[in-house]
């Protein structure tokens, strides 16, 4: 910025603050922030102002670092990116309105095309840094879910269930092959059941997924039953004419360990008191 704007900006600090704290309730009303104390709204726009009339005398460098801290704070309490790229709009105004007042026409469009440039470049900031910070949370999330979607739970010795909820798509298809693999070898499973309850649909696609989840785990040891099928689900598989021959099927979970338990040559005994 060039210094006969930046001094500018400097005389009319306090007022162009004063004028941005009043018009920016407009602000929180229009972005539903009324359940947020006037303590903390008062304080965190008084923050925002401060670090952006802070960058006049600082640099846009210290501005950004700074911008980074206060808009990493806003992201973790949830605050709308809509807030500060409002609040940014309503800065410009003010900013543009104060400095104008005293000019009479001399410098105008130096005035404007530098706080124009300025005002750019800090919501680019902030855009970029939201960005980030949400493509990041939601990487996080991501890979938490699928993570959480395919597990391999041992329920006996030597016997594993992998329930699946939701649909089944080639990269989740990926996913289950792995952790199936590497659970049977961590758990040191003979029987793993694969549990559909949850799929909603099985077309060619997933069975085929499903079938060379089981052909994997034949070729680590292991026996594959395939337990949950509905009579939907069976219809389907006919009418598809899928074939599942190759591996056990069994059509709830129950029956499933029931016949793992047999598998593996294990029973459950009642003990009479």
């Amino acid at each position: 910025m060039k210094p006969s704007v930046a001094k500018l900006i400097e005389t009319k600090r306090e007022i162009i603050s004063e004028d941005w704290l009043k018009k920016v309730e407009e602000v929180r009303r229009e972005h539903h922030l009324e359940n947020i104390s006037d303590h903390v709204y008062t304080n965190t726009n008084k923050e925002f102002v401060e670090i952006i009339l802070n960058a006049v005398g600082q640099g846009q460098e210290s501005c950004d670092e700074q911008l980074s801290g206060f808009t990493e704070r806003l992201i973790q309490l949830g605050w709308p990116l809509s807030y500060l790229t409002r609040g940014l709009q309503t800065f410009r105004k003010v900013i543009l309105d104060t400095l104008f007042e005293d000019q009479e026409g001399k410098g105008d469009f130096e005035i404007y095309y530098e706080v124009e440039s300025w005002v750019d470049e800090i919501v680019n900031t902030l855009v970029n840094e939201y960005s980030g910070s949400w493509e990041n949370t939601v990487f996080l999330q991501k890979m938490a879910l699928k993570e959480l979607s395919a597990p391999l739970i041992p329920v006996f010795e030597h016997i594993s269930v992998m329930p699946l909820i939701g649909t089944i798509d080639t990269e989740r298809a990926k996913l289950i092959m792995e952790n199936l693999l590497n659970g049977v070898i961590e758990h040191r499973s003979q029987v793993v059941l694969i549990d559909i309850t949850g799929v909603p649909v099985v077309d060619t696609m997933v069975a085929n997924h499903i079938i060379q989840a089981s052909e994997a785990v034949r070729l680590v040891g292991a026996d594959c039953i395939l337990v949950g099928i509905r009579p939907e689900i069976a219809q389907t598989i006919v009418n598809l004419g899928i074939d599942l021959s190759k591996f056990p099927t069994k059509s709830t979970l129950k029956k499933g360990i029931a016949s793992a338990l047999e598998m593996t040559q294990k029973k459950i005994v009642k003990i009479e008191n």
